[in-house]
């Protein structure tokens, strides 16, 4: 089942943020689960990361549904965003068939892993460190690609979601964050 382009969204969609502790896949999977349910929809979250405070692995899970959703788990998902090669490795091929997967093309070699899965990405590091002059954003950039890439949800809810979430003095800082990450994979034709 293909996924939806930027301004609609499917009725029921499991996506699954992995990368490494410290890239901060977690924020970005309460971000996206908070806008989904600003804008209307069901939303379940989970997450689970190693023992090590930074470096380990990390994956957050969200389903954003129209109708109850009656597992909370993430099965086979429609999109995983990857931001470390391990992490790559370890959940693309798991993605479901006709899903997307976007990883950070500079981080990432893509060509050792088969999948029936559509690829796309950007250089969200280097974005956020160039651009921005914090790799700490890295998450928020890529966010906002899987967002333009998905749908998911509008860009008010998402910005509404960072005022809740961050701190006042950040809050500008990763709404560029997310345009840069919409803006890099719209540039590039992929959304």
């Amino acid at each position: 089942m293909p996924v939806a382009a930027e301004g609609s969204a499917r009725e029921y969609l499991e996506i699954r943020l992995s990368g490494s502790g410290g890239q901060g896949i977690i924020l970005a999977a309460t971000l996206l689960a908070d806008a989904c349910a600003q804008a209307g929809r069901r939303v379940v979250q989970t997450q689970s990361y190693g023992p090590e405070a930074r470096g380990g692995a990390s994956k957050a899970e969200v389903i954003v549904s129209d109708e109850e959703i009656d597992y909370p788990e993430v099965r086979s998902p429609e999109v995983t965003l990857c931001l470390s090669q391990p992490a790559y490795d370890q959940y693309a091929a798991l993605t479901a068939e006709g899903g997307l997967v976007v990883v950070d093309t500079g981080l990432i070699r893509t060509g050792e892993i088969n999948g029936a899965f559509r690829l796309a990405g950007a250089t969200f590091t280097e974005i956020a460190t160039t651009r921005l002059g914090k790799a700490v954003a890295t998450n928020v950039v890529a966010l906002g690609a899987v967002l333009a890439l998905t749908g998911l949800a509008p860009p008010e809810s998402v910005k509404e979601a960072l005022e809740r979430r961050l701190p006042t003095k950040i809050v500008e800082l990763n709404i560029r964050a997310l345009d840069l990450g919409r803006d890099a994979v719209l540039e590039a034709g992929q959304a």
